[in-house]
């Protein structure tokens, strides 16, 4: 099984040997199904949030929860052990979450950012609580990280409006 920690987005036209698809037909197979992918609401012991600046497409240039999409073959235990390694430097338990629901994004354009090229997703959110200490935060996908109480993240049009919808509910 391929376990090495890899950026999905990362443009690559061969990927070769890495078990990942080439961009040409991952973004064919974007063009005709959804994504399944997991987010991840980080909070603190203050209850703050763990929000990235994505430097990628979908969603460029907004602040974003953690996530990522899950591998054919991969469980859903694995997928989330993987993404939390990759997002947060801390490679946790499903069990050490809890599962907030399934949601639905729909974006524009793909992750090449070709508008027009619309790619929907389905996330399945979780709660996670960390110790920030614990955190070696990754610059793969994002260009910076912030912490964040919900109320301020409700209130900031930086957050990207999927973000922010799992904090409505607390406000």
């Amino acid at each position: 099984m391929h376990t090495e920690s890899v950026n999905l987005y990362q443009k690559n036209p061969k990927n070769q040997g890495s078990g990942l698809l080439s961009d040409s037909l991952f973004e064919k197979i974007i063009k005709h199904t959804p994504l399944i992918a997991i987010d991840l609401i980080v909070q603190d012991s203050a209850r703050n949030h763990l929000l990235g600046l994505r430097k990628n497409p979908p969603a460029q240039g907004y602040w974003f929860v953690p996530g990522g999409r899950i591998r054919k073959n991969e469980t859903l235990e694995q997928a989330f052990h993987r993404i939390s390694a990759d997002e947060l430097g801390l490679a946790c338990d499903l069990d050490q979450s809890i599962f907030l629901g399934v949601f639905e994004h729909f974006y524009d354009e793909n992750f090449l950012g070709t508008p027009n090229e619309p790619t929907h997703y389905l996330v399945l959110a979780y709660r996670l609580w960390t110790d920030v200490q614990q955190l070696t935060l990754p610059t793969a996908q994002h260009a910076r990280h912030r912490w964040a109480n919900s109320a301020s993240i409700v209130q900031d049009l930086t957050v990207h409006p999927y973000s922010r919808a799992y904090f409505l509910s607390e406000n």
